[in-house]
């Protein structure tokens, strides 16, 4: 989720644990279970095993406790969702991309449930290792996080079927109630356009705060919101997926193919293990360079939104 302040907030702690085990079992594990995996995983049809440099490059601490402690804010399709309603189990972009990591450097990418404003301030404060939530790169966050980028989208619009207020751009939020989870870069980029509608002579947008997508979604199928602002390949997900693919549908705007100031996608690392940053920098360089990048991304139908350069604190803004 491309958000701008995720640490306004104390944290929200939950209870819920995810372990690298889940992506070979389809069960949860136990949370002390922190053994790295023996034999690879096989993601998105790469079969991925250790490499023994990268696991040596880890940071000490990291290869004797095996596991990187991983947040993460679920759910936000295509990255991160329940495998089913109700159920614990972990799936999508950001969950799949952790395993192939973990297999990789060989040690497990263990994910925890965590409201999403109170990812950083838990990273802070010595909770996790590192954020894999489709996190947007900024300036600002990289004041307090290492970013290793492997993905570039921007923000899509998404709508009712039907379009029943015919919004085909950015400035048709106008005048409109819309919804954007709170402390997401989408909250940003309708405060931001509040002075294009000024200046167009039209009233601003109405923006309606909600503490996960899912209940903007809830809020743009009953109507109380216009539409709901979340990153393009979220939205295209939706679209796909909820009510069978026939309750929403993504605004096409011609002239933001990518999204709405598309922007370099993220893992936020700690700074207290520099180590960690670089390991996981070359990992997903050799997951880029022998395809399974691309592939996962493909397998969520957002093959495009993969770079070609593992990149480290790319944002410039």
């Amino acid at each position: 989720m491309l958000h701008t302040h995720p640490w306004r907030r104390a944290v929200a702690a939950t209870a819920l644990l995810i372990t690298a085990a889940t992506a070979l079992s389809g069960c949860g594990s136990d949370p002390g279970d922190t053994a790295a995996p023996a034999a690879g995983v096989t993601i998105a049809g790469v079969r991925i095993t250790r490499d023994a440099k990268l696991h040596a490059a880890l940071p000490a601490a990291v290869r004797s406790a095996g596991a990187v402690r991983v947040a993460t804010d679920v759910p936000y399709a295509p990255f991160v969702m329940f495998v089913a309603e109700g159920k614990p189990e972990l799936t999508g972009l950001d969950y799949d991309l952790g395993q192939a990591l973990g297999a990789k450097l060989g040690v497990r990418f263990t994910f925890t449930a965590q409201k999403f404003d109170g990812i950083v301030p838990a990273i802070q404060a010595g909770k996790f290792d590192a954020v894999m939530s489709a996190m947007t790169d900024t300036k600002e966050r990289q004041q307090v996080l290492d970013f290793v980028d492997y993905s570039v989208s921007g923000s899509g619009i998404l709508v009712t079927e039907g379009n029943p207020d015919h919004i085909a751009e950015l400035d048709d939020l106008c005048g409109k109630k819309v919804g954007a989870e709170a402390a997401t870069h989408q909250l940003d980029v309708l405060k931001a356009h509040q002075a294009a509608c000024a200046d167009a002579g039209k009233e601003p947008v109405s923006i309606q705060t909600f503490p996960k997508d899912s209940d903007a979604q809830l809020a743009l199928r009953s109507r109380k919101v216009a539409a709901d602002l979340l990153t393009k390949p979220a939205a295209g997900w939706t679209a796909k997926t909820a009510g069978g693919g026939r309750a929403f549908e993504v605004v096409d705007d011609p002239e933001a193919v990518g999204g709405y100031e598309a922007t370099p996608n993220g893992i936020g690392v700690t700074k207290r293990l520099p180590g960690l940053t670089d390991a996981i920098q070359q990992a997903v360089q050799a997951l880029i360079d022998d395809g399974t990048l691309r592939r996962i991304c493909a397998k969520y139908g957002v093959a495009s939104i993969a770079v070609q350069e593992a990149t480290k604190n790319a944002a410039v803004s």
